[in-house]
């Protein structure tokens, strides 16, 4: 990556980190007083929760590209492509908008809602994978132009228009529902996509493009400043409008960082999480059953339809232990992605 982007990331990253605190502490007082709330489910008694603490991340991660802009436009000369940048932008603005109309349908009354009863019912499943692609449509007008596409063991693919016209929209779709699937614990989903987001940093920085390694480190630094608030004991969830804005972000940074086939390996264990739940129609919860001890049971016995559920069938474990168990999954993966590109079979 030029030495140049160096420069100009830190104050982008800082602007992210700063604005991204900000704005979800205030959003925690505003979304509870306005009804937009979840139940927290794994504590002794079930806790009530401002929801879509993710617009946070995502008013972050576009005031840190915007902020980079502004400096091309009246500083610096810029390494990194304008026009796609706003793009991204526009893309996770949309889709972290898809995610918040998921997060404010909440009932008065408990309903029944991905296997379970809940006030929040949010969008049926079918409807999901049809509005994110509304997060791929900037992504496509800017017509990204990727010459082939590299897959570990299998090497460098030629796809032309197709990339673009389907490749891309579906990336975007996949990872985006994907992310979303995996979560229900404090902190499980933010600590994940720090993890990734450092890992495609690392990756980006050495062996990826200035794209890829400026929104990794804006990613990166937002969801750092997210965390705080959604660690546990969690005071606000992520919601909808976090999973899908960060999902977002992740697939715009392994198509503009060219970092396919490393990016394939640590999505790993959403891709795992997305065909055990396509064995129950999607109609799943992750979450545990909770034990007299501050034990997880699992809600399905020995069945497995989650990597929560695994976890839960291997060992006694509490909420933090099934978050903690999930980010070594997301660790080891990462650390094998790296280990695949040294032996050079990324």
């Amino acid at each position: 990556m030029a030495y140049h982007t160096f420069q100009t990331v830190i104050i982008p990253a800082i602007v992210v980190f700063v604005v991204t605190y900000f704005v979800t502490k205030f959003l925690m007082d505003y979304l509870y007083g306005a009804g937009i709330i979840a139940e927290d489910k794994n504590k002794a008694k079930p806790i009530i929760l401002p929801s879509s603490g993710g617009l946070g991340v995502a008013f972050g991660i576009i005031f840190g590209i915007l902020t980079y802009i502004f400096g091309a436009s009246f500083i610096f000369v810029p390494v990194i492509n304008v026009e796609y940048l706003l793009a991204v932008a526009l893309s996770i603005m949309l889709i972290a908008l898809v995610g918040f109309i998921d997060d404010i349908n909440v009932k008065r009354e408990r309903v029944k809602s991905t296997d379970m009863m809940d006030i929040r019912q949010g969008l049926k499943q079918w409807q999901k994978p049809i509005l994110t692609l509304i997060g791929a449509l900037p992504l496509i007008a800017v017509n990204i132009h990727v010459a082939s596409v590299t897959l570990p063991f299998i090497g460098s693919i030629s796809l032309g228009i197709l990339y673009p016209l389907i490749v891309l929209p579906l990336a975007v779709i996949f990872i985006s529902n994907a992310v979303n699937i995996l979560g229900g614990f404090d902190g499980l989903q933010p600590g994940m996509i720090l993890i990734a987001s450092f890992g495609l940093m690392i990756y980006s920085i050495f062996f990826g493009s200035s794209m890829g390694a400026f929104l990794s480190v804006l990613l990166f630094a937002s969801v750092l400043a997210f965390m705080p608030f959604n660690i546990f004991p969690a005071n606000v969830i992520p919601g909808d409008s976090f999973t899908y804005a960060a999902g977002a972000a992740l697939a715009a940074i392994a198509i503009m960082g060219n970092a396919e086939a490393f990016a394939l390996i640590i999505f790993i264990p959403w891709i795992i999480e997305f065909f055990l739940h396509l064995r129950r129609k999607f109609k799943v919860t992750d979450l545990g059953i909770r034990q007299k001890d501050g034990t997880m049971k699992a809600p399905y016995g020995k069945k497995i339809y989650s990597l929560t559920h695994l976890i839960m069938n291997i060992k006694k474990a509490k909420e933090t232990d099934v978050t903690y168990y999930i980010w070594a999954i997301e660790i080891f993966f990462v650390l094998l992605a790296f280990g695949l590109k040294f032996v050079h079979l990324l």
